[in-house]
């Protein structure tokens, strides 16, 4: 099937539409050896579209994986060394790459894909898609600092952290485990701000990606998503919230939800008081006065 080639530039993992569309106003996009044009259509099960003389891979169809990274694995598509990658953990043929980063020396969830699109949207800092940590102090936080990371703290190159929802968990011998949700992810981020405040960072387990999260996946384990993920993830369904419609406006606690109708077959409970007698009929039951 045909596709604008911008479109199977950004399928395949090179960014949005727009930054393809200006590859191929460069002339970096060539279509079986010819310069392609702005509007051009391709297949790739017969068509050789290459970027800057390297091949895009054949259609492939969407894949969606939920892996659980273990310590000490890249967090790539291809190593550079000796070292093993995300994409080891996964005996599957077909070209799959890994969506955002996570440290080496960190673990949890990581989405593997060969969906350019859903990569982009959920890489890029426009959609803010949120990430959950679960985080290993080695000393107990106070709540001031606490406090400072759910502001921002400013790094050491300059740039200031955004807003980040953090909470404590437990304590932990010596330490304490937090969680940190945040909209946004500079290269050990947490690692890095936990340094700045004091608070040295023993471990990270990622939990959440938007709505996608690590449930029961253990070290080295991997699953395919279900329908129904991959449509939030895409945003083509709402929220599974229980909080329902009140997810995305805070709820007034003054306001008192009403009770939803529930139908049910229970006999209606019987009235506290006691059933009035009736009044005699003025033709029937009345006697008469003449009557003796």
């Amino acid at each position: 099937m045909e596709e604008r080639i911008q479109k199977l530039l950004a399928q395949a993992g090179y960014g949005s539409r727009r930054a393809c569309e200006e590859f191929i106003v460069a002339g970096r996009v060539r279509v079986n050896g010819q310069v392609a044009t702005l509007g051009q259509k391709a297949d790739l099960s017969v068509d050789k579209v290459t970027l800057d003389g390297k091949a895009l891979p054949k259609a492939e169809s969407p894949t969606y994986i939920a892996l659980y990274k273990p310590r000490n694995v890249l967090s790539a598509a291809e190593g550079q060394d000796d070292r093993q990658t995300v994409r080891d953990l996964i005996p599957l043929d077909g070209h799959l790459y890994p969506v955002g980063r996570l440290d080496f020396d960190s673990e949890g969830l990581i989405l593997m894909t060969n969906d350019g699109e859903l990569t982009n949207k959920l890489t890029h800092p426009k959609y803010g898609h949120e990430k959950e940590y679960r985080v290993l102090l080695a000393r107990r936080p106070d709540e001031e600092q606490l406090a400072a990371w759910r502001r921002g703290v400013v790094l050491e190159d300059g740039d200031k952290t955004a807003p980040a929802d953090v909470s404590f968990l437990s304590t932990a011998g010596k330490g304490a485990w937090i969680r940190v949700v945040m909209g946004e992810g500079k290269k050990r981020q947490i690692r890095e701000v936990g340094r700045l405040l004091g608070l040295p960072v023993v471990k990270i387990i990622r939990l959440r990606i938007g709505t996608l999260r690590l449930g029961h996946l253990k070290p080295r384990e991997w699953r395919y998503l279900t329908a129904g993920e991959i449509d939030e993830l895409k945003g083509k369904t709402k929220s599974t919230s229980p909080l329902g419609r009140f997810a995305k406006k805070p709820l007034n606690p003054k306001d008192k939800p009403k009770r939803p109708f529930v139908k049910t077959d229970k006999p209606k409970r019987p009235s506290a008081k006691p059933d009035k007698p009736k009044r005699p009929s003025a033709k029937t039951d009345k006697p008469s006065r003449y009557s003796r």
